[in-house]
């Protein structure tokens, strides 16, 4: 259940990211802002990860918030990256 608390908002944060870099950004600049988005997710993985108290499973909710992040980014950047080479 703690997995949950922590690596949900990351993944949040990345799809978020992604939206506003589709709705914000110019198509030129789609595949240059979506590895930003990726370490701010990063990011915010460590900062939430950090400020935990609890060790067990720190690898294990590491891994889902990254992997996660990581699967949202590839599948925006499927739909965004033909849309910037238009």
């Amino acid at each position: 259940m703690r997995w949950q608390l922590t690596v949900i908002p990351v993944w949040l944060c990345a799809g978020v990211g992604a939206l506003l870099v589709g709705l914000f950004s110019p198509a030129s600049q789609y595949l240059t802002w979506l590895p930003i988005v990726l370490a701010v997710a990063i990011f915010l993985t460590f900062c939430i990860q950090l400020a935990l108290v609890q060790k067990e499973g720190l690898v294990n909710r590491m891994t889902a918030s990254l992997v996660g992040s990581a699967i949202i980014l590839a599948a925006a950047t499927a739909i965004l990256a033909p849309l910037s080479l238009a």
